[in-house]
């Protein structure tokens, strides 16, 4: 028996990997402070109380009301790891190692008093998620030393109030001196990826630098600030040391620019900006702004007099002349860089959380904006051979059709925080395609724009841009009835808000179902099994949400229940059914050849009966669906992570010699699948 016990022990175990401390510090006479301090295992790690609220579940507090004690502003973080979450879509902050929250609170009371209440959280590694659970926590304080002033009492915490509301919900204050706090430290291969991200950013930035060249009007200018230089003075060698100086004050300019961009906007300030739905409507309205400028409905530019003083000091000559050259080549060539830099801005900016993103890209564009022009400087002879003409139009009109694309992204991300309804994805991508669509036939030659030539053939180039673009329309209409899109699926509406998806409908109107290669006159899954209005099976699945209610159908068809422990916030979970369920192989064996039952361990939202109510092994009464999911998967499988699967029949006997976990191992699964079929015949 001790054998046996042992053997089964290393099948599946209880998971914590976090230690919890608290104490109680004394800042004066009538105020303390409440410390929470965990500990976390390596490879483990929380959510920040201010995460997405589209992502994992954030740690909260929920303190009992008392007449002992005033709370004073919320509970105090350290300053979490920051980081895009491909699979959520949203920044993910974290802490790993050792972190410390603290609660201050105003002592009313003379005597000797507890602070209770409970605080929850969940727990991610790399492999798996720990479902979260109320936790009870305790707190001995000692009664005030001195007379409490209830109106100083209430102004400290109005004071309080208005500080937190001031720097918005998503502050990260910094914890007291005194306090030893290791904030989430990125491993060595995501500051590997981050600095390359970085470095991709600055070439993008310098090639978007360079290519701003081929716009209406920026490429008229270089003739003539190059030949500035070459006939200003008879001295080659002062002429080249002048274009120098002339490209270095452009990545200047840009660069200035660039810092008071990063200074401006720090992590929270662009955390705000790409999830709240004010920010993301005004960049619509630019990007849109922009894009009929670059139609040529109107021209933007800088106030005139700004352009004239600085002209003014160019023609004064001596060291300064080049500076200001550059300011004014910077000023004239407003109207087309700007639409350009700004995009770039707010797409880069909005997608990442990193204050270098700003300064990097502004010095990025500077350097490939000046280097055209400080090139040509020093080899003249090349002018000879540029010729400007209507293809610059051509360019800036390109960019008109792709401003107007991606300014929907921006409209998207604000449609979605206040549930407008207003782009669905069938919506967008019906937009996306009609745009796109115009602009390959652009490219062809059959629309026409203010300042355009007329087009007496299509040029080799053109047509494979219009090949290109005009392929990339066609690949996107099958995302009409519910393809991923794999390739863009970063810049769509979630698939959530497809009305109409032919392989979900296929699932649910199918008729009969293919067991073990025949057809058996099986109708579909029951439409109104429990908790089918609120809660959801992946896309091409149909599955229960109650376990005896699982098993009860399958004994009906003679087929094993697929246990699926899971969540609504476990990312784990979601990149199993994105990489291992999406396989046809496995989706073909799991909607055909088993009953599949969905037990979400952090549903809160769904109250059971009172007949339906489970007492822990704690004596406390579990009442919520979550609670009682994740009470049946310790108790019976001694296991507390998702993802976790289990085969059993339809009397509970598990069939498998082994549960399985996160793994993305399809052929791993896929086996799995087969042991469970082989036992259960």
């Amino acid at each position: 028996m001790l054998l046996l016990s042992m053997t089964l022990a290393g099948f599946a175990q209880i998971i914590d990997p976090v230690k919890w401390t608290f104490k109680v510090n004394d800042l004066s006479e009538t105020e303390s402070e409440l410390v929470f301090t965990a500990q976390l295992e390596n490879g483990w790690h929380l959510y920040s109380q201010h995460t997405d609220p589209n992502g994992p579940l954030a740690i909260y507090f929920d303190f009992k009301e008392s007449a002992d004690y005033k709370l004073v502003g919320g509970v105090k973080e350290p300053k979490p790891h920051e980081e895009m979450d491909d699979v959520f879509n949203c920044i993910v902050r974290s802490f790993s190692g050792k972190v410390t929250f603290r609660q201050k609170i105003v002592r009313l009371s003379k005597k000797d008093f507890k602070v209770s209440g409970i605080f929850g959280y969940q727990l991610c590694n790399d492999g798996s998620c720990i479902a979260p659970e109320d936790r009870d926590f305790t707190f001995s304080v000692k009664g005030a030393a001195a007379p409490v002033d209830e109106t100083a009492v209430a102004a400290a915490v109005q004071q309080e109030q208005d500080s937190e509301e001031a720097v918005a919900a998503l502050e990260t204050p910094v914890a007291a001196p005194d306090t030893t706090v290791a904030a989430a430290a990125p491993e060595a291969t995501k500051s590997e990826k981050k600095d390359r991200s970085l470095l991709v950013i600055f070439l993008w930035a310098l090639s978007g630098g360079i290519v701003t060249m081929f716009t209406p009007c920026v490429f008229p200018m270089i003739p003539m600030t190059v030949n500035f230089f070459m006939n200003s003075t008879d001295d080659k060698r002062k002429s080249r040391r002048q274009a120098w100086a002339f490209g270095f004050s452009i990545v200047f300019l840009f660069a200035i620019l660039g810092a008071i961009l990063a200074l401006a906007f720090g992590p929270e300030a662009l955390y705000f900006i790409g999830t709240h739905w004010l920010p993301n409507l005004i960049f619509f309205i630019i990007f849109f702004i922009f894009s009929l400028s670059f139609f040529g409905l109107f021209e933007i530019k800088m106030p005139e007099k700004w352009i004239n003083k600085s002209d003014e000091q160019a023609d004064k000559g001596g060291f300064f002349a080049p500076f200001f050259i550059a300011l004014t080549t910077v000023l004239v060539s407003f109207s087309c860089t700007g639409p350009i830099l700004g995009a770039a801005l707010v797409e880069l900016t909005t997608s990442s959380t990193n204050r270098m993103v700003s300064l990097l890209t502004m010095l990025g564009f500077g350097i490939g904006f000046a280097l055209p022009f400080t090139l040509l400087a020093m080899f003249p002879s090349v002018l000879k051979n540029m010729k400007s003409g209507s293809w610059l139009n051509t360019v800036k009109v390109v960019f008109a059709f792709l401003e107007l694309a991606f300014g929907l992204k921006f409209l998207s991300m604000a449609d979605q925080y206040c549930h407008w309804g207003l782009l669905d994805r069938e919506t967008y991508l019906a937009l996306w395609i009609v745009i796109f669509g115009l602009l390959g036939f652009y490219l062809l030659g059959k629309l026409k724009f203010k300042g355009d030539d007329d087009m007496q053939h299509v040029g080799v180039i053109r047509l494979f841009l219009a090949i290109l673009d005009l392929a990339f329309v066609v690949y996107m209409i099958p995302g009409l009835w519910g393809a991923p899109l794999k390739a863009i699926s970063g810049l769509l509406p979630p698939m959530t808000t497809q009305d109409f998806n032919i392989e979900r409908s296929i699932e649910e109107n199918a008729s009969t179902v293919v067991y073990d290669g025949s057809a058996q006159g099986m109708s579909s899954i029951p439409a109104d099994r429990k908790y089918a209005d609120k809660l959801h099976s992946p896309v091409g699945y149909q599955g229960f949400y109650d376990l005896e209610e699982a098993k009860a159908y399958a004994k009906q068809v003679g087929k094993p229940v697929f246990i699926d422990f899971t969540g609504h916030t476990c990312a784990n979970c979601r990149e199993m059914e994105h990489y291992v369920w999406a396989d046809k192989e496995v989706k073909d064996i799991l909607t055909q050849k088993y009953v599949l039952c969905e037990l979400f361990v952090d549903e809160r939202t769904i109250e059971l009966p009172e007949d339906e109510w489970v007492t822990d092994d704690r004596g406390k009464v579990l009442k919520t669906l979550g609670q009682r999911n994740l009470y049946y998967e310790k108790s019976m499988y001694n296991m507390n992570a998702q993802p976790y699967y289990v085969i059993i029949d339809g009397d509970g006997n598990t069939l498998t010699k082994e549960n399985y976990k996160y793994d993305r191992d399809v052929q791993q699964f896929i086996n799995y699948l087969n042991e469970g079929l082989s036992n259960m015949r």
